[in-house]
Parts: C-alpha cells; sequence; structure tokens
C-alpha cells in the first residue's frame, strides 16, 4: 500500500535513461567489507554483488568506459568523521582492510580514489574526472547499498549526471535494507537495472562507437 502511495504522487513516474557516454564507480569492495576476516566483511549480499560487479567491469574495460574505484581510509584517528561505525574508525590507511579487494583490483580499475566520507564524490576527484572524460551516465556498484553506495548515487545525482544502478552490483549487510534502499533511490533519483542489462548497454554503447 505505501508504494502505492508514492506511486499516486508521481514518484518514479519518469525513468534517467542511458545518455551518450558511461562511466563506472565501484564504491568501497575493499578488503574490509569483503573478507570474512574482517568485522564487516563476509555478507552474502556484498559478496554476489563484487562478482557481478568483476563482470561489469569487464564489459565497461572492453567497451572504453572509465571505471573509478575508491576505498575508506584514514591517516589517522583525527582524520575520519564522527562516524558511529567502530570498525570504520579501524580502517587507518595503509592498514590490510584499507587495500582494494584482490578480485576489484585485477580488473585494472582506471583510477583508486581515496575517501574519508561516505560518498566517492565528496572531498575527492571522480567528479571532475568523470566531467573530464565527458562522461553523462554514472552506474555505481559497491557497498554498502544503505550507507557509501546511497551517499554515492545521491550525489552523482546532485552532480547532474544520470544513474544507473544495477541492483546485483550493490550489496548490503541486511537484505531489507539493501531492498528499501534499492527502492527508495528508484523513485527519486536513479534507474533499478541489473548487471546483465548495464553489460548489455555498454555493448551496444562500444558497438554504436566503433562505426
Amino acid at each position: 500500500m505505501s508504494e502505492d502511495v508514492y506511486a499516486a504522487r508521481g514518484y518514479g513516474a519518469k525513468g534517467v535513461g542511458f545518455g551518450e557516454k558511461p562511466g563506472l564507480v565501484v564504491v568501497d569492495f575493499q578488503t574490509g567489507f569483503t573478507d570474512p576476516a574482517f568485522p564487516m566483511g563476509g555478507a552474502p549480499l556484498v559478496d554476489r554483488a563484487l562478482d557481478n560487479t568483476v563482470r561489469l567491469m569487464r564489459a565497461a574495460k572492453a567497451a572504453g568506459a572509465p571505471i573509478i574505484a575508491c576505498v575508506i581510509a584514514f591517516d589517522g584517528p583525527k582524520g575520519a568523521p564522527h562516524w558511529k561505525v567502530p570498525p570504520v574508525l579501524d580502517l587507518l590507511a595503509g592498514t590490510a582492510g584499507t587495500a582494494l579487494d584482490p578480485r576489484i583490483a585485477a580488473e585494472g580499475p582506471d583510477v583508486v580514489l581515496t575517501k574519508t566520507a561516505p560518498s566517492i564524490f565528496f572531498g575527492t576527484a571522480a567528479g571532475a574526472i568523470l566531467t573530464r572524460e565527458r562522461v553523462d551516465t554514472v552506474i555505481v556498484t559497491g557497498c554498502i547499498t544503505s550507507g557509501c553506495v546511497r551517499a554515492s548515487i545521491i550525489d552523482a545525482f546532485s552532480l547532474g549526471f544520470r544513474v544507473q544502478v544495477p541492483e546485483d552490483c550493490v550489496g548490503d549487510q541486511d537484505q531489507a535494507a539493501h531492498d528499501q534502499n534499492i527502492k527508495d533511490v528508484g523513485r527519486r533519483y536513479a534507474d533499478i537495472t541489473t548487471a546483465d542489462a548495464m553489460i548489455a548497454k555498454l555493448e551496444e554503447w562500444r558497438t554504436s562507437n566503433s562505426r
């Protein structure tokens, strides 16, 4: 019933669409969130998202779309915002939890940025890099759906990019939080899609640009 209330008021009535040039952002697929040895690592939804993102990165690279990855890391305790999640504060620069997951690193993202806030765009060069590359459509992948991914989606939207979110390329600690946030950003800021659909779009874009 609540979804009908949103729909009745026009939420989600218009799609964002795929523009002239895509770029891929990969948010926080670092060992602190992907490796079960760490307190925040090993969530099944995150592992699923990482595997699908690897496939998407390969398609983006083959198409010539830029790929920007990021990790969250702090130079020291005073460099961190007021996070309410103690394990996040353990992500000090140079420690094991701040390394890109080896599966992501192996795909060779074009740029790897370090951030201290939730969004890949806040206090980083991500927006400027994508603008320089003439990207108008940002595909958002990574973790955590309800946290840094959501913040990145909102910032990409606020910067004027068309935002595409393949649902199976983002992951959360909790299924309900994942589902709720995917549904909500889909009402407001982004088109919700899948890895397979985005791979097909990248191939279509590659083909159209090779003529």
